[in-house]
């Protein structure tokens, strides 16, 4: 797996306003308490984990959660919500081998540079028959999206930091993956919203997304252009087709 560039170096802008519409989904809860269950003992580690809102409902069903983030900002709000937290990068975490029974990686795999080195990184956080569960937006969920259509020069740099799912699973042997649908909008991410798309036209949704942000960063003047013809096409009665999903991929050691 070759090295990428992440979506976004810095997250403090998001993170002060991040909870207004992000919190954990019940579309992805689902599967991934089902891919943590078994673990041998209930310390978790939330790798990129954010503000913690994913960690938090975790530990409201027992688990004992360290949130690792790189962002500051970020950890401060998980600290408000009573959850403990550790600076650091996923590519090189600051933890000893085997001190935890289970670990995740929530919808934060594009934002590394290596994903592999990531995914080694988790694997030497497990104890013997400890549980990885990783959700990401493979490559081939891309290819089932409608934005790249209206923000054409995001497609360069969405597959670049997507892989698709086999390549994953290569530093993965054994595990197993299932598509999550989103049937919900908790979780506020570019996967959630892209089966509402008329919401991607308020900014109060688009604002918390690192997608968006880089794009009015990068390319405002094609952000306004297509919002502009989606607005006209939800108007007119022919929105984009809208799907919504990411891949779950459950690893035991």
């Amino acid at each position: 797996m070759c090295a990428v560039s992440g979506v976004l170096r810095d997250y403090s802008r998001q993170a002060e306003t991040y909870d207004a519409t992000r919190s954990a989904s019940p579309s992805v809860l689902g599967p991934l308490r089902a891919a943590l269950k078994g673990a041998p003992g209930h310390r978790l580690v939330d790798v990129g984990g954010g503000t913690g809102n994913y960690a938090r409902a975790l530990r409201d069903d027992g688990w004992d959660p360290l949130l690792v983030d790189r962002s500051p900002a970020m950890l401060a709000r998980a600290r408000e919500k009573g959850l403990k937290t550790l600076e650091g990068d996923a590519q090189q975490l600051p933890l000893a081998d085997e001190c935890a029974d289970a670990v995740m990686l929530v919808s934060m795999l594009h934002h590394v540079d290596d994903p592999a080195k990531a995914l080694a990184e988790a694997r030497r956080l497990l104890r013997p028959g400890g549980r990885l569960a990783l959700t990401v937006s493979t490559r081939e969920d891309l290819e089932a999206q409608w934005y790249s259509d209206y923000f054409p020069s995001t497609r360069e740099w969405m597959v670049r930091s997507h892989p698709p799912l086999a390549e994953l699973l290569e530093h993965l042997p054994g595990a197993r993956h299932v598509p999550i649908h989103f049937h919900d909008l908790q979780d506020g991410s570019l996967p959630a919203l892209a089966a509402h798309p008329h919401l991607v036209l308020e900014e109060r949704w688009r604002r918390q997304t690192s997608y968006f942000e880089r794009l009015e960063r990068d390319h405002p003047q094609e952000l306004r252009r297509g919002l502009e013809r989606l607005r006209e096409n939800v108007e007119a009665g022919y929105p984009p087709k809208a799907t919504g999903g990411v891949t779950l991929i459950a690893w035991t050691r």
